[in-house]
Parts: structure tokens; sequence; C-alpha cells
């Protein structure tokens, strides 16, 4: 199946593998064609138990979880996850337009949830948001970031190439950071702009391209280099 090449403007990508878990193969099916459109890779298991066994051994990017299975219930199936610490991202199913299942769901490590009966797009919108949301986190929690021979310290602020720490000024070292996050991705001259220096910024992007002059210099000594992708902007290339 093919995997989803959307990438949003902070290079967060959506794409993997998608856990449905459900005792009603309709819905297996029936959820499974809207993965396959977005570009999604998904199993389908209607056993509680194969499913929670299944899951410790593999590694679905989200799991679309019913409550109601035979084998072992939803509820425990997060239970369980959770006490050992799997953080995979779980979105729960519930028959019951009940608050107290919302609650429990929540609680015990859900990161979202969702009542039957659903519209498919709802389902689709929230397993990107959740995606993103953690692929969020996951950067924020990155102190360093590497690429080739280069060293981005975003606490301390510090780029080194090799074992020798270079001097760069605040928007060149946002303008570095920001390519350094997704190594290989085109960035616009407008979206470089925006993620470095933000939105509120009123400056051409004649400046974007002195900048970039000037970290090419700096960073003239590493196994990196900031390519000119003709007609549109640059990309970070280890």
């Amino acid at each position: 199946m093919r995997r989803l090449q959307y990438q949003d403007e902070k290079g967060i990508g959506l794409s993997g593998l998608i856990y449905i878990v459900d005792d009603e193969k309709r819905i297996i099916d029936f959820v499974s064609i809207y993965l396959e459109r977005e570009g999604f890779e998904w199993e389908g298991f209607q056993q509680g138990d194969k499913a929670y066994d299944v899951i410790r051994s593999g590694e679905p990017s989200l799991i679309v979880l019913d409550l109601m299975l035979p084998g072992m219930d939803g509820f425990e199936i997060c239970r369980k996850l959770r006490a050992e610490d799997n953080q995979v991202p779980i979105i729960m199913l519930t028959a019951k337009d009940e608050d107290i299942d919302k609650v429990m769901g929540l609680e015990i490590g859900a990161d979202d949830y969702l009542t039957k009966p659903f519209n498919p797009r709802e389902l689709i919108a929230r397993i990107k948001a959740v995606l993103r949301r953690n692929a969020l986190e996951r950067k924020s929690q990155e102190e360093v970031i590497r690429v080739g021979d280069i060293t981005i310290n975003i606490q301390r602020r510090e780029v080194s190439v090799g074992r020798e720490i270079i001097k760069l000024r605040t928007q060149e070292f946002e303008l570095l950071r920001v390519l350094a996050e997704s190594p290989g991705r085109v960035y616009s001259r407008e979206q470089l702009l925006r993620l470095a220096w933000g939105y509120d910024f009123a400056g051409q992007t004649r400046t974007v391209d002195v900048h970039i002059a000037h970290l090419r210099k700096k960073i003239a000594d590493s196994n990196t280099e900031i390519e000119t992708v003709t007609g549109y902007g640059y990309k970070l290339k280890a």
C-alpha cells in the first residue's frame, strides 16, 4: 500500500501503519477504504486479545480501537499498553454516547474518542490531528538536531561543524534549524520567511537569499550543503 507523502509547513509527515480493532468486519472494511484513499497502510483485527498481542510486537503509528471486543475489550487493551509504557496513539470508538465511557477512555490513556455511528472523514481528520500532535511533541523534546557533520543544540543555540563551534546570527540560526528539521525537503522562500522569521515579518524574499549566502560560507567546511532549487527555494542536503 502507498504511504502518504503529505507534510505540513513544519515538515510533519502524516504517514504510517494504522491498526483498526473492531469486532465488526464491515467497520474495518469501511474505514480501510478511507485510509487507503489518504495513503495510509492498515491492518484489521476483530479479536481484542489477538490485537493486543500484535500491537505489543508491532510498531503501528496509531490504533483505532473499539471498546466492545471479544477476548479483551478496548479499555483493557488501552490500560495494559499504558501500564507497559507503550505510548502508541489511540483513538477509541464507542457505540454509546455516554460521557462516562469517554472520560474513562481518556483517563486510562486514550488520545481521542469518536462515537458510533461516525463520519469516516471525521475519523481521518482526527487521525491526522493526533499524528501531527504527537510528531510535534516528539520534535519539541529533541534538544539536538544532527545532519551530516552539523550538530544544532536547540537549548544552547549552538551550531558545530564536526567539533568546531561556528557563530551564527539569530536569523541564520533559525534558518538553519528550519532546514535541518527536515533535511531533503524543499522550502520556498516564502515558507522560510514564515517559519524562520515569523508570519508577521514584512521583509522581502531577497532577505532569505542573503542569509543563505552567509550560511553557506559558515558551513563551507561541512559535508552538508544548502542546495538551490531553481525557481522555488532551498533544501539542506547531507
